[in-house]
């Protein structure tokens, strides 16, 4: 899965990387984003806006909100078939923007935090979905998920999942509402090329939702786990 990520791009650059037309919402660098928080999108409506929808999709149909908590991630394997995203597959989806991604690898008996990203630093996007959900007050509240794969040969000993990251060519055809070709827009659910991004250990103060700053994707001065995947010991953990 994928439960918290990062963007620190300035809202300039995602104007310009991102072609977007019309700002709503003009985000703020935040280095710990999680579940039912706001994050930055990109959707292709008249104009192809920036703006902000909540994290954890709530279905049209949902009693409350808090069926949402449970929608941060949707399977590429089933999201065709699942009723909370098959609607949204076919015309609302989204680009999901980040910079980096944190993901916590088993060693032992303990959780180690990682932080993924792309060798170039440059801010790229998960696939998203998103949905309209009314409020009791007549209100429409966006939110969206983040669709998931198999990993590739970097994640495969971090985690058993990874989000998907559209390449940059593929981002137009994503957003397209008119796009129907499903077969095409499966093609683009699969894991990122390995070699252009990186994975590095950080420090348990990412842990709480609550910490943000540099200090979230600081490198750790001693890892935990070594190049084998295993407890380094030499790390002073056993």
């Amino acid at each position: 899965m994928c439960g918290r990520f990062a963007l620190l791009t300035h809202a300039e650059a995602l104007i310009e990387r991102f072609r977007v037309d019309e700002v709503i919402k003009r985000p703020e660098p935040r280095y710990n984003i999680a579940p039912t928080q706001n994050v930055t999108v990109v959707v292709q409506r008249e104009t192809r806006q920036l703006t902000e929808m909540r994290w954890g999709l709530i279905p049209f149909w949902a009693k409350d909100v808090s069926i949402g908590n449970r929608m941060i991630n949707a399977r590429s394997e089933t999201v065709t078939e699942k009723p909370s995203f098959r609607t949204a597959f076919k015309k609302r989806r989204c680009l999901i923007l980040a910079d980096g991604f944190y993901e916590w690898q088993k060693a032992g008996k303990i959780k180690v935090p990682m932080h993924i990203r792309l060798k170039s630093r440059e801010p790229f996007a998960f696939a998203g979905l998103y949905e309209y959900w009314e409020t009791k007050s007549g209100r429409l509240l966006e939110s969206c998920t983040i669709i998931t794969t198999k990993p590739n040969e970097l994640m495969n000993p971090i985690h058993q999942r990874m989000p998907v990251i559209l390449h940059p060519e593929d981002e137009s055809t994503w957003l397209n509402p008119e796009n129907q070709n499903v077969a095409e827009l499966l093609s683009m659910l699969k894991p990122y090329t390995s070699n252009p991004m990186e994975a590095f250990e950080v420090s348990e103060f990412v842990n709480s939702p609550s910490n943000q700053g540099p200090l979230c994707v600081k490198p750790v001065d001693v890892p935990l786990i070594g190049i084998s995947g295993e407890l380094n010991t030499s790390s002073g953990s056993a």
